[in-house]
């Protein structure tokens, strides 16, 4: 570039920035003088103000019934009985009016849910003062409220403290429009909300209320036969959702909201595919739990994602019985920085322990979420502990430090073709590191001990899913000898987590492909991060102790339908502008996971319906015993071939080879020789 070409960019630069500082001063005064409005109309409204209206209002009505009564020609005689019974009856209106709660109502917030209030108050007053009429003699006719008065005094008094406050709300949404830049009114994006129901009601209640999301809704587009035509909130419902495709063309249509609370998957499907013929993008709004957990606003609009199309029912918790399970409770999370222990530790400071004691021996991660809690939660006290699990001197100390009445062990090593090749590594992670770490809960009097298992754990053919089995079985164990209700909770996949076939697709997409698929028939169960972990906190409130629970996981998906989907939502088309490809199983995969041992035939329900305990028996104490001392020495003598001919003898309904990818291959005479002479002896 040369330097006059330079210089004039300087000076263009100059000009815009210019500009931007006065647009920018412009900008700010108007929301100075906006904000200043805001500041002297809550000045205006202070709650002194607000009774001196209400007893304004509430006096004005009484003179106006007695106007209407004697039709705006009133005796002279009966005003000074009219300013009597106006002292009284207004002093009784205002004690009711308290007394119903009324006085605690935010003006400019007030709704359909406060009316009943007002009505309970209307009641409260009229009595005593029909009370009053019809008891008193007419000796005391200064003091007796003709019955025509009283009627359309109650009707009018509190219509007018109601109709006051609507008022008030109306200003206060007109003034938040108001507030609104003028740049995202000009530029409203026209949409069409799918789903005129309660979810429906809502997203569109806040978009025109809030002004500044930049949306205009032009209409909601639903099934449902007998709201074709109506007219919801101001927007009417203009055809059902097969009529799309001309709403789209006639009312240019930008985008569309799926407003339904509870859409199943296959409700996802069908609209998904409606929508990608046409073509319209198509959004989502945030979930109905996430709203009422004051996580997001319903009118924080998203795009779709893959959970979406998975059709996972909202979990639905026993808050009762996780009270008392968790509240001002000393709670321990193993493996906190993890994608299913950070989510643990979320759902756990919900119900407010007396500590949360996050353990992780990753210092970024731990970090992370002891940071994200912090903010999260003020008022809770957390500790982040650094630490690796099966470090039994490290852990005795935290556990002599801080006394621990709930335990949540999800550390553990879970990636399974890594496993393959670090068998050691898995079994003192997943195995050893288990039993220290519940050996500890049991000495110091830990109440209950819930391990985060995996479906791998059933008929393994993978060394991460062996180690599973095996910690289910120590835990098992341990559950006989100390008085900790120890519990193991069974589940498979959850979309997001680390290391997970989602982000990975992700990954690959960004760069333009190819997407990679092992085989085009595996199939997976998946469940979200929250979904599980919530389940996880119920199971281990539930359990009695020696229990493997098993988690509804819904029906399979396969993985290459699982692809397609990511690569559609993210704006292209699968095998036209991102290939899928084919790569193998990878050591240790299966074709599909199961949740059950071939033995175990039928699991138990629960009180929770999503909630199952496997009849898994125990194995007896002495063999457990062994079998950890084996596995310990194996693993501290690096003796791979060794751990694998182990957990496979061991595990009589596992499929391990003696090395990755070796499927199921059994063991000759010459590598059983090889074994330690102990491992031999097991077999």
């Amino acid at each position: 570039m040369s330097f006059n070409n330079t210089a004039n960019l300087v000076t263009l630069n100059g000009r815009k920035n210019g500009q931007n500082t006065l647009n920018g001063h412009a900008e700010g005064t108007e929301k100075e003088e906006r904000k200043s409005g805001a500041r002297g109309w809550k000045r205006i409204m202070s709650h002194r103000t607000q009774l001196i209206l209400d007893v304004t209002v509430l006096a004005g009505a009484f003179l106006l019934a007695n106007l209407l009564r004697f039709d705006f020609a009133i005796p002279e005689r009966e005003w000074l009985h009219i300013f009597v019974q106006l002292s009284y009856v207004v002093l009784i209106q205002m004690l009711c009016l308290a007394l119903s709660g009324v006085h605690m109502f935010i003006w400019r917030y007030i709704g359909i849910g406060e009316v009943r209030a007002f009505l309970k108050a209307a009641a409260m007053s009229a009595l005593p003062v029909f009370l009053l009429r019809v008891g008193l003699s007419a000796e005391y006719q200064a003091w007796r409220v003709p019955f025509t008065v009283i009627v359309i005094d109650t009707i009018l008094a509190f219509g007018g403290v109601l109709g006051m406050r609507v008022l008030r709300r109306i200003v206060y949404e007109e003034l938040e429009k108001k507030d609104v830049p003028r740049s995202v009114v000009a530029n409203k994006t026209p949409v069409l909300l799918i789903g005129a129901g309660r979810a429906g009601v809502m997203t569109a209640k806040e978009i025109q209320n809030c002004g500044d999301v930049g949306l205009e809704i032009k209409g909601f587009v639903d099934d449902a036969p007998q709201k074709q035509g109506a007219i919801i909130n101001g927007i009417g419902v203009l055809g059902t959702i097969d009529d799309l495709s001309s709403l789209v063309h006639d009312l240019g249509i930008d985008h569309v909201v799926v407003s339904i609370a509870k859409a199943s998957r296959r409700e996802f499907r069908r609209i998904l595919d409606i929508c990608e013929a046409i073509p319209v993008k198509v959004r989502v709004i945030p979930g109905l739990f996430d709203i009422l957990q004051g996580k997001v606003k319903v009118s924080r609009i998203r795009s779709v994602q893959i959970e979406d199309l998975l059709g996972r029912e909202p979990v639905q918790l026993d808050e009762e019985c996780l009270t008392s399970f968790l509240t001002d409770k000393n709670v321990m999370v193993t493996g906190a920085g993890g994608s299913i222990g950070a989510e643990l530790a979320r759902q756990v400071a919900r119900f407010k322990p007396r500590n949360l004691l996050l353990v992780e021996r990753a210092e970024p991660a731990l970090f992370t979420i002891d940071r994200e809690l912090t903010n999260a939660f003020p008022d809770l006290s957390i500790r982040a502990l650094i630490a690796d699990v099966g470090d039994e001197s490290r852990m005795r100390t935290i556990f002599s430090l801080h006394p621990t009445s709930v335990i949540f062990h999800a550390a553990a090593h879970k990636h399974v073709p890594m496993m393959e090749f670090n068998p050691g590594e898995a079994v003192k992670n997943n195995i050893l590191a288990t039993q220290c770490i519940g050996s500890l809960a049991g000495e110091f009097g830990v109440e209950a001990f819930v391990l985060i298992s995996t479906d791998k754990a059933v008929n393994p053919t993978s060394v991460m899913g062996a180690t599973k089995r095996v910690a289910e079985l120590a835990i098992q164990n341990l559950d006989k000898i100390f008085p900790t209700r120890y519990v193991a909770v069974r589940f498979g996949n959850v979309i997001g987590s680390a290391g997970s076939v989602i982000p990975i697709f992700s990954d690959q997409i960004q760069k333009g492909g190819p997407v990679t698929v092992t085989h085009p028939d595996v199939v997976r169960y998946f469940m979200t991060i929250p979904e599980a972990s919530q389940l996880v906190l119920q199971a281990g409130a539930m359990g009695n102790g020696g229990e493997i629970c098993v988690l509804d996981m819904g029906h399979p998906v396969r993985i290459l339908d699982l692809a397609k989907d990511v690569i559609a939502l993210s704006g292209f088309k699968p095998f036209e502008d991102i290939d899928i490809i084919f790569t193998g199983l990878r050591p240790g995969e299966k074709l599909y996971e199961e949740l059950q041992l071939v033995g175990e035939s039928h699991a138990i329900g629960t009180s929770h319906p999503k909630i199952f305990v496997g009849k898994i028996a125990a194995y007896p104490h002495g063999r457990v015993e062994h079998a950890l001392d084996m596995l310990e020495q194996l693993a501290n003598n690096g003796s791979e071939r060794g751990l694998r001919e182990f957990l496979r003898q061991l595990l009589p309904e596992s499929r391990l080879g003696l090395s990755p990818g070796s499927n199921g291959h059994r063991a000759s005479v010459d590598e059983i020789r090889d074994l330690p002479e102990r491992a031999v002896a097991t077999m």
